[in-house]
């Protein structure tokens, strides 16, 4: 029994990945614009265990997990994966060289992060950043600093919730205004007093992912977009994949309508919701998982808060 792992981001291309726990094989399935889809989740969704030196520890328990959320860890699988994670401050000892990278996600959200040098831009496409540029190289701990810095002294955030970077996509300027609002960002970090000695500033290089994730093909309209919700044993997912940005994935449908029953012509799925479950060939082509329609906001969704 094969299990879905979640949304994987590999060669610039997103896909899903599996996982058979009596095998112990792992692989990949891309999933490009224009593919089909039609599946349906099935049995109940697993605890996928810890992932550790580039193999799985499965699950002891073989939890069952609710449909409802992205975590796709038991609370004991949980704790372990954070006894080891650059992510939770339990690996400072990481002898690996960090990047420190500016990221953008829209007006407004601007992003700090690190990760691993050997990762590339793997971690902007697996966070849906709609652009980014390194602003620096060095040891974990330096990498850390620069970050906290940033934060403290600019008040930029760490992370976005998955509604803003939604509503986001759907608004964004032309990219030489993205550029812009990020090279600014660039150029005030590199000039804060405190600069970890050890991080090795790099030069202001803008790089655009919005060809990569296809976000022109995402209807801007009111109401063009249902979001999928929690996922139940039996529930089907069908239609024609448009376009994809982190972990959401954007398909088209024929015949869907939301919970109110109007028309929805494009659903987006987290696909992290996934990870878990066994998925079946679909019996039907229509989605069957709820959707709702989020009303739009006339508020200020580019508004900076402090780091949490």
């Amino acid at each position: 029994m094969w299990r879905c792992t979640g949304p994987r981001w590999s060669g610039g291309a997103f896909g899903l990945g599996w996982y058979h726990p009596e095998r112990g094989e792992e692989r990949r399935s891309t999933l490009p614009a224009g593919r089909a889809l039609a599946f349906a989740v099935a049995g109940e969704r697993r605890c996928l265990g810890v992932r550790r030196a580039g193999r799985w520890i499965v699950c002891p328990h073989a939890a069952v997990l609710d449909g409802a959320g992205a975590r796709d860890q038991c609370p004991d699988c949980a704790r372990l994966d954070r006894s080891r994670s650059v992510a939770a401050d339990t690996m400072a000892d990481d002898p690996r060289p960090y990047g420190v990278y500016l990221a953008y996600f829209g007006p407004g959200l601007l992003k700090v992060g690190i990760t691993a040098a050997e990762r590339g831009a793997a971690r902007l496409l697996e966070q849906g950043a709609v652009g980014y540029s390194w602003l620096g190289h060095g040891p974990l701990m330096a990498a850390r600093r620069a970050e906290a810095l940033l934060g403290s002294a600019l008040a930029v955030r760490d992370r976005f919730a998955k509604a803003e970077k939604r509503a986001a996509r759907r608004a964004l300027p032309p990219p030489a205004g993205r550029a812009a609002a990020l090279g600014a960002l660039h150029r005030e970090a590199q000039s804060l007093p405190g600069w970890p000695e050890a991080l090795r500033a790099a030069p202001y290089a803008y790089e655009d992912h919005s060809e990569v994730f296809g976000l022109d093909r995402i209807p801007v309209e009111p109401g063009a977009v249902g979001e999928v919700g929690a996922l139940r044993a039996g529930t089907e997912i069908a239609g024609e994949v448009l376009a994809a940005a982190g972990s959401d994935l954007y398909l088209r449908q024929e015949g869907q309508e939301d919970q109110g029953g109007s028309a929805v012509p494009v659903v987006v799925l987290d696909a992290r919701l996934l990870s878990g479950w066994v998925l079946r060939a679909a019996a039907g082509k229509v989605t069957t998982a709820d959707v709702v329609v989020r009303a739009e906001s006339g508020t200020d969704e580019g508004r900076q808060e402090g780091l949490f």
